[in-house]
């Protein structure tokens, strides 16, 4: 078992469970919710914001979002009927709907007066907005994945994400010229043959980092399903590997 297995068992609760936590009567209710919007504030702020593109909008639709947890509108979710991707989408998207229904309506009576053009927003509503939130979730999944392997090479001092980090910054780079550089990152001398072993350790805790946190978005740990979420979301060659150790 890899250390990126330790961190991922470790954190029990699937995130159906933490929005039940999040909506119950108890003293965890705010750290629930906390995590919550800590793990998906991204996704839904990157969201927003592409569909608006309007930086106060796309806050506005975030505050609406988070309101909504504190409110406990979430409380009766049905983990049965879908990912959470799916839950979180459909809510923000209604949310970015209700949002330009408002904006049109205040310029059709004449609210807005202003002389400088807004940026036009997308209109999700005819677009289709699948592409645009499966980009925004892709996206908060990979940023996820590179925090969580930072917070691994801070508690377990081994430099995965310094190593991997530094391959995707300069990907030109043949082993003895990556050896030279990740020397002066590390504050220490490294072989070409020693940056090999460690780029492959840590491409598979970054695998195994990226397949819980989309399996943790899942009702259930089917790796099928899981699969099948990589595949939708163009992620599967990064979890490939961890999903056949899995298997096997």
């Amino acid at each position: 078992m890899t250390e990126a297995d330790d961190l991922h068992l470790s954190r029990i609760q699937t995130q159906w469970s933490i929005v039940r936590r999040a909506h119950g009567d108890h003293t965890a209710v705010q750290s629930a919710q906390q995590a919550l919007l800590d793990r998906y504030g991204g996704a839904v702020r990157r969201y927003a914001l592409a569909a608006l593109r309007n930086e106060d909008a796309a806050d506005e639709v975030f505050q609406e979002f988070a309101l909504k947890f504190v409110r406990g509108d979430f409380g009766q979710v049905d983990p049965e009927k879908g990912r959470f991707r799916a839950f979180v989408k459909t809510v923000v998207y209604r949310l970015i709907v209700d949002h330009q229904r408002r904006q049109k309506k205040r310029r059709q009576e004449g609210l807005l007066h202003s002389n400088v053009p807004e940026p036009e927003a997308i209109d999700v509503e005819s677009d289709g907005d699948d592409a645009l939130f499966q980009a925004s979730w892709r996206d908060e999944l990979l940023a996820r994945s590179w925090q969580r392997l930072a917070e691994l090479e801070a508690e377990e001092g081994k430099p995965y994400h310094t190593v991997l980090r530094y391959r995707v910054d300069h990907p030109d780079l043949r082993s003895p010229e990556l050896a030279e550089g990740l020397s002066r990152e590390l504050g220490k001398p490294i072989n070409a043959g020693a940056v090999r072993v460690l780029l492959h350790r840590a491409r598979e805790a970054f695998a195994d980092l990226m397949l819980a946190e989309v399996t943790d978005s899942l009702a259930d740990d089917s790796l099928d399903e899981a699969e099948q979420e990589l595949i939708e979301l163009g992620l599967l060659e990064y979890c490939r590997p961890a999903l056949e150790k899995r298997r096997n």
